[in-house]
């Protein structure tokens, strides 16, 4: 290989760990219990738990559960991503994390905040998700757990539609 062409590679491998390193190491990347709150925008709505942001790539919500959609459609599960499509799709949004900071499928863990309300919790309140605590990530899951509560007692959503499969 000439001399050029070897620099001009070189420059390009550094160039892509600087910015492989950058967008590993943002704000939810090394810990998200120390994360500041990061502007994002919802590019598009995988079903009522899962997103993509144009920042942060795809992300799971976390302390939430909602029916499937793919594979073995649940009750209500078309109707929970209807709701968090119609909420989120394009949408600017304000994301923060908890303690562990991805899935075991390399999703982002995250809270999202919209119009500066927990989403999370709407999903919930609305009856279109339950609450699921799965530890360590459990900073709002007492809040989320009440709002479950209040939910089908007030029979909302999935609460009087799928009262049979839940």
């Amino acid at each position: 290989m000439r001399p050029r062409t070897v620099a001009t590679w070189l420059v390009l491998l550094a160039a892509a760990l600087v910015l492989g390193g950058r967008l590993e190491s943002g704000p939810l990347a090394a810990g998200p219990e120390h994360a500041e709150a990061v502007e994002d925008r919802v590019v598009r709505v995988v079903d009522g738990d899962t997103v993509h942001l144009a920042r942060t790539g795809r992300a799971r919500l976390i302390g939430v559960d909602t029916p499937e959609v793919h594979g073995e459609r649940e009750c209500f599960g078309p109707a929970a991503s209807r709701f968090a499509r119609r909420r989120l799709r394009g949408r600017a949004v304000v994301v923060r994390g908890d303690v562990e900071p991805r899935d075991r499928y390399g999703r982002r863990l995250v809270y999202l905040f919209l119009d500066g309300r927990l989403f999370n919790a709407e999903l919930v309140r609305e009856g279109y998700a339950t609450a699921l605590e799965i530890r360590p990530n459990t900073r709002h899951a007492a809040r989320l757990a009440a709002e479950e509560r209040r939910a089908r007692a007030r029979g909302a959503g999935l609460w009087s539609a799928c009262s049979a499969s839940l």
